[in-house]
């Protein structure tokens, strides 16, 4: 209410007559006769059932202003001349200005958004917090949610449909492709609950709009100014995924496994490793067939027979293919050591692959 009573008091030396603004129920915020402010203005019923956006009732002019589609305020006028046409348009551009700027500057989304990309000084957040009322030492996580292109579809409206209420969770849209979740939690062991939260999302949005989505999970954190960090341990998860669990949906940051690992060697360091494990070309001498049972070995944990089995071929061929596939790499799979070596060695290969598009020789 202070901040429109200060405009018009701001404007009392422009504008002649009474003039004001109140909001949807007909409560006053300002007028130029201060002492209705705070009060109902006796018209407003007859206002809100004039379907036009001027009104005329009482010798007064209305305007209804509308913001997102919904009726916010309606500022008024004595109706004198034309001229009050006029002024009572230029308040309402002052109006909706000045609720823009304030939603720009306290609103709680856009302040959790500069947080996460890095848009305000670590310095401030306890600061800004404090003057949003926004608990400061309180669990959060944040989710980062990603869908795959396709055009006129957003995953936003879909994920503020599943929190509708900005007092605990915060859904932020970082463009068409990619959405953020803040959401508190009870404590900062809260596993079963984000891990519910990740499914309830991937499972609407396959049933709403259609599309597939994955969903990278950044650490719990136990304070605000931490959110930033959650935010790029879930970006990180999110790229981690892709290159080693690509089958996978969701992704936690803090379940990445070996992938974590070989995501932060140096590139140079990946290749000199499978140049000291392979032979030259003996990589790209592995055809699909011999691709299909190593991924089936390693599935089974190194069983022969099992392997055998869900390949449909003779317990003697496969011993076959893993000798042939010895003969090309130097390396036994039917033997743990090597079996690691190997299992490591297509990881960094899938790493490399993903990095820099690395499709050349180990050279």
């Amino acid at each position: 209410m202070k901040l429109f009573q200060g405009l018009i008091n701001q404007i009392t030396e422009f504008m002649d007559g009474n003039y004001g603004v109140m909001d949807a129920k007909g409560l006053i915020l300002g007028c130029s006769d201060e002492s209705l402010t705070g009060s109902t203005h006796n018209v407003i019923n007859e206002i809100l059932a004039c379907k036009k956006l001027l009104c005329q009732a009482q010798g007064q002019l209305f305007q209804k202003i509308f913001l997102k589609g919904r009726l916010e305020f309606i500022v008024f006028i004595d109706m004198k001349d034309e001229s009050s046409r006029q002024l009572l348009s230029m308040l309402a551009v002052n109006v909706t200005n000045i609720r823009n700027y304030y939603e720009e500057k306290f609103d709680k989304s856009n302040f959790f958004k500069s947080i996460i990309t890095d848009n305000i000084l670590p310095g401030d957040i306890q600061l800004k917090a404090r003057e949003l009322h926004i608990p400061f030492d309180v669990c959060r996580v944040v989710f980062l949610i990603k869908i795959e292109q396709v055009k006129d579809v957003q995953a936003y409206e879909v994920i503020q449909s599943l929190f509708p209420k900005k007092v605990k969770d915060f859904v932020i849209a970082l463009d068409d492709e990619n959405t953020v979740l803040i959401k508190e939690l009870a404590n900062d062991d809260d596993c079963k609950e984000v891990d519910r939260t990740a499914k309830t999302i991937i499972d609407t949005i396959n049933t709403e709009i259609m599309v597939k989505a994955w969903i990278g999970i950044g650490s719990i954190v136990s304070n605000v100014r931490d959110i930033g960090r959650s935010f790029k341990e879930a970006q990180t998860a999110l790229r981690i995924g892709s290159i080693f669990e690509n089958d996978k949906s969701i992704i936690d940051y803090n379940n990445l496994g070996i992938g974590r690992l070989i995501y932060q060697l140096p590139t140079t360091m990946c290749k000199l490793f499978l140049r000291e494990v392979f032979k030259e070309g003996s990589l790209e001498s592995l055809d699909n067939e011999m691709i299909l049972t190593i991924n089936k070995f390693f599935d089974n944990n190194l069983n022969v027979s099992e392997t055998s089995r869900q390949l449909y071929v003779h317990r003697n061929t496969l011993v076959y293919r893993l000798d042939k596939i010895q003969k090309i790499t130097g390396l036994d799979l039917r033997n743990f050591d090597d079996a690691i070596i190997f299992k490591v060695s297509m990881l960094v290969k899938k790493y490399l692959d993903k990095a820099e598009g690395f499709n050349e020789e180990f050279v």
